[in-house]
């Protein structure tokens, strides 16, 4: 059996996985998630691009979500979502067919490659509108734009109107990563600048991994007070710095690094480990007995926790932790740099309350340039490129970041300019909108635009998520941006040559000549 996927930065040869996944994504589970992107684009026909109601706002959104890389991996389950699109599809109009899953990779290879960018930033938009709306929130226009999108992904477009359609979507992605921040900071209070160990305590402990804060707070909550530690990996890290999740005494720290170093840094752990989103890998043998998935994730064998009105029931995860019991002794553990502890929290509230200093010591010429290093971490080799970057970066630089790209770098002690840290963690993917927030508050402060500013975007991609990010900066207006560590098989060359000459886009070379570039 074939399949063709290029959604992601590790693709077989730069072109595109057509017998198995590079990610393990058998090919008939790959052909599933297609076959339901084409019921999605019928039901938005059927919808004649418009909401069609709750249930269906939800299907598009988790079904989006589903085809994500790194999310679902079990065929059945992907199968018993078509089945529930195409059944509020027919409650609608069961006249209309589902997009020929034939034609959804195929045609002029510009289209199909603008059509595919489109579709993509749609999957990514749709990870950040299903964390919102576990909290209650949503926005109208964020889910009419499912609608018209995944109707547009079904009729002809010309070139010029597919580049309309992508730089539309950038803007309501941003709108949809406003409404993620205001559900998270609501909730959870505004992040604060926090330290987090690194290390793991004896006793039984539990490993929460993904993006879901709403699931690591019910998991607290269910396991307060019966001796068991919780300790956050990959994307999950952030959490530490919010005020409502921290107050949790055995929220103790961080465990191991970014989602693509687990299978090693899982290896006979003895606990549970909850998936709350994407970044699951095949679990090897030696912890497959002690993966826990919910939401859209999901693995053949794995233990699914589903929910009750949002609520969900983690006692097989806690009795599971209380049965493994953990390390007889303290564990130390160090980031990819040898560093014994990481910090987050500087998120927008807390860099805008700092904004005066931040301001003055650029007046002083104490900062010259600011970096955004950050995005997504992958497998592929070049991705030390980020870690030699920041190492190399001069002392009167601030290296912004977020995303679990920050691994390579975030142990790494490299000083402070007025007292602020010189390397500021941001949080997750997703608050790219707080990054955003911070330019523009320093363009007004210093009266000119973002592209003025001393301020480089240095971004590394791999999933979908860097996809509806990057097209939100570039419908922004924001130019100069570096990205790698490669550039997407799903950009044609005439797609990429627009990209670089209409935005200033550059893919990476080596940080040596990078920095030269951009400082000189």
């Amino acid at each position: 059996m074939s399949m063709f996927c290029f959604q992601c930065e590790q693709t077989a040869g730069g072109k595109g996985c057509t017998k198995i996944g590079v990610c393990g994504k058998q090919p008939e589970v790959a052909n599933s998630q297609d076959e339901l992107t084409c019921a999605l684009i019928g039901l938005a026909r059927a919808a004649k691009g418009q909401s069609a109601g709750p249930k269906a706002d939800d299907l598009i959104r988790c079904g989006l979500f589903t085809t994500v890389t790194n999310v679902s991996f079990d065929r059945e389950r992907v199968q018993e979502l078509v089945q529930q699109v195409r059944a509020e599809k027919n409650k609608l109009d069961a006249s209309v067919a589902d997009f020929p899953a034939s034609e959804l990779w195929a045609g002029d290879q510009d289209i199909v490659s603008l059509r595919s960018t489109l579709l993509l930033g749609l999957r990514g938009m749709a990870a950040y509108a299903v964390h919102a709306a576990v909290l209650g929130k949503e926005n109208p226009e964020v889910t009419a734009w499912f609608y018209k999108g995944l109707q547009a992904l079904g009729e002809e477009h010309s070139a010029e109107e597919w580049l309309g359609l992508l730089m539309e979507f950038g803007k309501v992605n941003l709108a949809c990563m406003a409404l993620l921040d205001e559900a998270n900071t609501s909730a959870y209070g505004h992040p604060k600048p926090t330290k987090v160990s690194l290390t793991v305590e004896k006793g039984p402990f539990i490993v929460v991994t993904g993006h879901d804060l709403l699931d690591l707070k019910q998991l607290l909550e269910q396991t307060e007070g019966k001796g068991i530690n919780v300790y956050t990996h990959g994307e999950m890290l952030p959490a530490h710095a919010y005020p409502e999740l921290k107050k949790y005494a055995h929220l103790k720290g961080n465990f191991g690094t970014a989602w693509q170093n687990q299978q090693k840094e899982f290896d006979n752990i003895p606990a549970p480990i909850l998936f709350t989103t994407n970044c699951l890998m095949i679990p090897k043998s030696s912890y497959s007995d002690r993966v826990f998935t919910t939401s859209v994730v999901a693995f053949p064998g794995a233990q699914h926790v589903s929910d009750t009105d949002n609520v969900k029931d983690f006692s097989a995860l806690i009795n599971k932790a209380i049965e493994l019991g953990g390390w007889q002794e303290d564990k130390e553990f160090t980031g990819i740099n040898g560093g014994k502890e990481v910090m987050t929290g500087f998120a927008r509230d807390t860099i805008m309350s700092v904004a005066g200093t931040v301001i003055d010591a650029v007046k002083a010429g104490a900062i010259k340039h600011f970096f955004l290093v950050g995005g997504c971490d992958g497998a592929k080799p070049g991705r030390n490129y980020y870690t030699e970057f920041v190492k190399k970066a001069p002392q009167d630089t601030v290296i912004l970041t977020l995303a679990c790209g920050k691994y390579r770098f975030n142990d790494l002690n490299i000083g402070e300019i007025g007292g602020l840290p010189r390397i500021m963690d941001m949080g997750q993917c997703n608050d790219a909108y707080s990054a955003i927030q911070v330019a523009v508050a320093l363009a007004d402060a210093f009266k000119c635009g973002v592209n003025d500013l001393p301020l480089t975007l240095i971004l590394s991609w791999y999933e979908q998520k860097a996809v509806c990010i990057l097209l939100t900066l570039l419908a922004l207006g924001i130019k100069n941006i570096y990205i790698g560590p490669s550039l997407p098989a799903f950009l044609s060359p005439n797609v990429l040559n627009i990209l670089v000459s209409k935005f200033d886009l550059h893919p990476l070379t080596t940080p040596e000549n990078d920095l030269q570039t951009i400082l000189k």
